[in-house]
This record gives C-alpha cells, sequence and structure tokens, in this order.
C-alpha cells in the first residue's frame, strides 16, 4: 500500500478518529486505526468494540491496500511532519514508512485482517436534525449524565420522541436535565445513547444548519456528519420515567437574572472545598434572593434582586449542581419553580418550554 496525503486533511481526520481508540485493551489491532486506500481516498476507521469512527479523505493512492498503524505514534508522526505532503508506504510484512520533506519513519503495524469489524444496523430507523440543534440538546444536556455506574442506563443520555416531539434527557440520581425540540417526524421511539459517545458527537457537530443522520438499531446507533461516521452501542435497561419525576405544581415563583445568579452563587460558593462540602443555603422572599453559606473555613452571604411569587421558602443546594443547571440555561432570564423546602428546583426558559432543568435540594442542618 502506498498514497499520499495533505498533512492538515491527515492531521484532523487522525485526531478526531483517534478518540475511538481503545486506551486500555490487551488486544494490539484496538490501539490501531485502520487505514484504506483505494480510488483516490484514504479511509481512516477506530472501533473499541462500544465506539466507532470512520471518515474518508482525498489521497493519491499509488498502490491500494490496508493497514492497521498503532493510533498515537502515527498521530505523533504526522502532526509534527515537516512538509504540506505525508506519504505512507506499508509492506507486505506491515512496516510502515512515513515520509515527509526530510523527515522519514518506520513502525511496525498490525495485520490488517486482526482490526475488528464494525458491527452492522439491525431495524434501523432515520432520523434527521440540523447539526446546530442536535448540538445545542446535547450540550445542555451532557452535564447531567451519571458518572457513577450504579445504573449504568443513567450513564447515557434518553432520546425520546413522541407525537413530534423529541426529548433528550440526562439523570444521575441528583439532578435531571431535558432538552425538547419539535421534528418532523411521525413514528415514536426511544433509546439511550452512552455518554462517552454523545461528548465525542458533540465535538464533531458544527454551528451551521447542516444535516445530521441518525439511524437507531435495536442495539447499535449511527450518526453521519458531514464525512464522518460514528456507530456506538446502545445502553440497555429501564429509564427513569422521566415525566413523572417533574413536579407539576409549585408554590413558588421566581424570575431572575441568570448571570447575576450565577455570579452570586460563585462568590458564596469560594469558602467550599472539594474535602469539606457545605451546602448553599437559598432563601427566597420579598423580591429577594438571599444566599448564605456557612463552612469550615467560615461564612459567606451574598443577595441579588428578583421577581418573586407565592410563598416565601428557604431550601439548600449543592453549589456544583446548582452552577451547572444555571450554566447550561443559556439565556439572560430563567423562571425558578419551586414546590417547599424538601421538593426539587424546577429551572425552565422565562418563555417556552425548549428545557427544563431539576435539581434535588439538600436537607439543611439548623443553625
Amino acid at each position: 500500500m502506498k498514497f499520499t496525503v495533505t498533512r492538515s486533511d491527515i492531521t484532523e481526520a487522525v485526531s478526531n478518529v483517534q478518540r475511538a481508540v481503545s486506551s486500555k485493551t490487551s488486544i494490539p489491532a484496538l490501539e490501531c486505526i485502520l487505514l484504506t486506500a483505494a480510488d483516490g481516498k484514504l479511509e481512516l476507521c477506530a472501533y473499541d468494540l462500544e465506539l466507532g469512527m470512520t471518515t474518508v479523505i482525498p489521497a493519491q493512492v499509488e498502490e491500494p491496500g490496508k493497514a492497521a498503524l498503532t493510533a498515537k505514534i502515527f498521530s505523533d508522526i504526522v502532526r509534527k511532519t515537516p512538509n504540506e505532503t505525508v506519504t505512507v508506504t506499508v509492506d507486505d510484512k506491515n512496516i510502515a514508512s512515513i515520509d515527509s520533506g526530510n523527515s522519514h519513519f518506520s513502525i511496525i503495524g498490525s495485520p490488517a485482517a486482526e482490526f475488528p469489524e464494525l458491527p452492522k444496523l439491525t431495524d434501523a430507523t432515520g432520523l434527521e436534525l440540523p447539526s446546530n440543534v442536535l448540538k445545542g440538546m446535547i450540550r445542555q444536556t451532557l452535564f447531567a449524565v451519571a458518572e457513577s455506574d450504579a445504573k449504568p442506563i443513567h450513564q447515557g443520555s434518553l432520546f425520546h420522541l413522541e407525537g413530534g416531539i423529541l426529548d433528550l434527557v440526562s439523570v444521575d440520581g441528583y439532578r435531571l436535565a431535558k432538552r425538547s425540540e419539535q421534528v418532523d417526524f411521525k413514528e415514536d421511539f426511544s433509546f439511550v445513547v452512552p455518554g462517552k459517545t454523545l461528548g465525542e458527537i458533540l465535538r464533531l457537530l458544527k454551528d451551521t444548519d447542516d444535516v445530521v443522520q441518525i439511524s437507531a438499531g435495536r442495539r447499535h446507533i449511527l450518526f453521519t456528519i458531514d464525512n464522518y461516521t460514528v456507530i456506538s452501542s446502545l445502553l440497555e435497561g429501564e429509564f427513569l420515567n422521566y415525566k413523572a419525576a417533574i413536579p407539576a405544581d409549585s408554590k413558588t415563583e421566581v424570575i431572575v437574572k441568570t448571570r447575576e445568579m450565577i455570579e452570586s452563587v460563585e462568590r458564596v460558593s469560594l469558602l467550599i472545598t472539594d474535602r469539606l462540602k457545605s451546602p448553599v443555603r437559598c432563601q427566597f422572599a420579598d423580591n429577594e434572593i438571599n444566599l448564605l453559606c456557612a463552612a469550615a473555613m467560615g461564612r459567606a452571604s451574598d443577595q441579588l434582586e428578583a421577581e418573586i411569587s407565592g410563598e416565601s421558602v428557604e431550601i439548600g443546594f449543592n453549589n456544583r449542581y446548582l452552577l451547572d443547571a444555571l450554566r447550561n440555561t443559556e439565556c439572560d432570564e430563567v423562571k425558578i419553580q419551586l414546590g417547599g423546602p424538601l421538593s426539587p428546583m424546577k429551572i425552565v426558559p422565562k418563555d417556552g418550554d425548549s428545557f427544563l432543568f431539576l435539581v434535588l435540594p439538600v436537607r439543611l442542618k439548623n443553625d
């Protein structure tokens, strides 16, 4: 096999595809990127048995063929090459020569036949979304995906399509994030995509209205984004009944400027450390929000104005969970709905229902 590509094309392709390479494996082929050169194109593929990514770049192919090269070494080499073009030659013994200008490397590859085959989709359901819409939906919900494997299904986000409304939902036991979008699709379906996969999808998505194709099968999902395809296993299990978890009514309603509340919470959080966690005490009354924190280091308080209707309430929150929710609203003003000191805080847009965040309260001790 022998081909020549431009350095910028190969560098970008390798750096993206490399993220689907297995980092801990006893199978050498899974540490590789599979290169397939033919018909003026070079296809790059990586697969860790759960997540697979492929892309195609233009290439001047002198000898078609396949080779599997160790991802980290190959990536480091192409990124540092001095010339604008890179020529790769692989012989029958899987020895790859990489030449660029005055730079010459020789590395040992793995047999292409040992590289695992990507899974095939069965009974796939297709859906199309603009890139910027999908990017916004993932960005606003990914933060609430569970990190713990106590309930593996919650290590992913639920895609739930019903009545032409697509909900993307993440939950980790302490908070919930839901982003909704109207779509032109009549069927109803649900599937759960691993958070790791969505993190990689987010990197590939652009802020344009280019169409992203999503094909969901029984066990796998395929995303087609520009010249990249990403295939992933789906998570199996019973996802939280998120509609039942959302409080139906509230006793207190607050309209507040998002940036002002973020900065206020950040100030009282300065006394909180990872080792010595303390809740942020929030008092909602008389068109004011009073924030207090009593920690081992000392005490802090802050105050900001808000439009408050309904009952006065005092409630405590984990500062990080509260900040995550506020930062991901991505709007100037939000509506906060409270059902009492032990009910979850509900954060929604001032107008509309494009997102909904729930943050569970922390039980406060009396000082």
